[in-house]
């Protein structure tokens, strides 16, 4: 489980510029596919080694200006629920704000570790103005420019430092696939969870991680078998209003990162909506495969839209990765639900499928000579092998004589070629082109 940092403090401050910085270390992860506005607002770290994850509170923030007191006590409260260690950034121009003492006020109670991060401390004068911060009560505090990135790595060190020593996972003989089930808040994961554990709750044993980990419930039911991730979702928190979009999406940062594959469930009297969206892009950018199961179908007039227009409809909004399996089911009467396991169980046979080298570069070659990638300034690019590599989830790598001028299209074109001949339903594919 990756450790979560959540960036607070109030606007303007710098707290984007500095997840942007931190973020950048790892661009693979973050490049923004299209249509996802909330991306920057989640994104993957590392330094010297050790990974985490890092939530912008920032970016979730109605109206930059007046910025009401509430929201930003809000966003401070669902971090101090959420993250593992929290980054107050604090502006060294406009010194302490009431509302910084909002914020320190929060955190002041807080058990989990804090550091308070002076931004724009570019030159020695501001660095006697930083003295002033020790007023917040918080301790020591750590200057820096976000924009110029001077002093971030003592705060970097100094982050790492401070991650919770968290436990081995006990490794189990047989490791079961895990599905998370997310979605929105009222899409129907309690009912869908509690309809395939049935009242009497099948559960064998509830291992749980620390306390703000998502806990896997083992399911063990009509010859399935695999550990359920409770989302946080399920468990309501009375702190947080549940009308906050960003309150969904933190919420199924955890659940996600720890599952190998995603359920999302979306609400068919309301639609595919943003915030389902979110969730989809999140899956997709942590690779993790993903089944769209559309609930309370029994409420919809089937006359008015069909399955297969609102199907259309979801693919319409998941371009490129449109080859996912969408299910129409109501957790209230069952309808369904065995086949949307079959479905999952499927996406997790496919995410760790293999294809001998040989049998992939028959096939491969073949398309790619009948359909060669574009030549640039009169130049021919010839891919000579290909191969999928061993990780985790499909990645495949071209070796071409000039890698630099295949181009994204064409990248699409060979995946989609690999999708007709192989069922990669449901599981995202990197495709990369190396110099041979």
């Amino acid at each position: 489980m990756n450790n979560i940092v959540a960036i607070v403090g109030r606007p303007n401050v710098g707290k984007s510029t500095l997840f942007n910085r931190l973020i950048q270390r790892r661009e693979a992860i973050v490049d923004s596919v299209s249509g996802v506005t909330r991306d920057r607002n989640y994104g993957k770290s590392e330094w010297n080694g050790k990974e985490f994850s890092v939530i912008d509170t920032g970016g979730y923030v109605r109206g930059s200006d007046d910025v009401f007191e509430g929201e930003i006590r809000k966003q401070v409260e669902l971090a101090i629920d959420e993250a593992d260690v929290i980054i107050f950034v604090v502006d060294v121009e406009e010194g302490i704000t009431p509302m910084d003492d909002v914020v320190a006020r929060l955190l002041r109670k807080v058990t989990k570790p804090v550091l308070l991060a002076v931004n724009k401390v570019d030159n020695a004068m501001r660095e006697k103005d930083a003295l002033e911060f020790y007023n917040l009560g918080l301790g020591d505090y750590f200057t820096f420019a976000s924009i110029s990135g001077s002093g971030t790595g003592d705060l970097l060190d100094a982050l790492i430092d401070s991650f919770p020593v968290k436990p081995e996972p006990v490794q189990e003989e047989v490791v079961l696939p895990r599905f998370a089930v997310v979605g929105r808040p009222n899409a129907g994961k309690s009912s869908f969870i509690n309809a395939l554990i049935g009242k009497e709750r099948f559960m064998v044993t509830d291992i749980a991680g620390t306390t703000r980990d998502a806990i896997d419930t083992k399911f063990d039911r009509f010859g399935f078998e695999f550990n359920l991730v409770d989302t946080a979702g399920i468990r309501r928190k009375a702190k947080v209003k549940e009308d906050l979009e960003f309150y969904s999406v933190m919420r199924s940062v955890r659940a996600i990162e720890h599952a190998d594959i995603c359920i999302l469930i979306i609400d068919a009297t309301r639609g595919f909506e943003g915030q389902d969206q979110s969730i989809f892009w999140l899956a997709e950018k942590n690779r993790k495969g993903v089944v769209i199961l559309v609930n309370k179908w029994d409420l919809v007039e089937k006359d008015t839209m069909s399955t297969r227009d609102y199907e259309a409809k979801i693919r319409e909004e998941l371009m490129p990765f449109t080859d996912v399996p969408i299910l129409f089911v109501s957790a209230l009467t069952k309808q369904r639900l065995l086949k949307a396991l079959e479905a999952t169980v499927q996406v997790f046979e496919n995410r760790k499928q293999r294809i001998p080298t040989s049998k992939f570069n028959e096939f491969m070659l073949k398309v790619i000579e009948a359909y060669p990638p574009p030549a640039t300034k009169g130049k021919y690019v010839k891919i000579k092998y290909c191969m999928q590599l061993p990780t985790l989830t499909p990645q495949f790598v071209f070796f071409a004589n000039m890698p630099q001028y295949v181009k994204e299209p064409y990248k699409r074109y060979l995946e989609n070629k690999i999708r007709e001949n192989w069922d990669f339903s449901g599981v995202p594919i990197d495709i990369y082109i190396r110099e041979k």
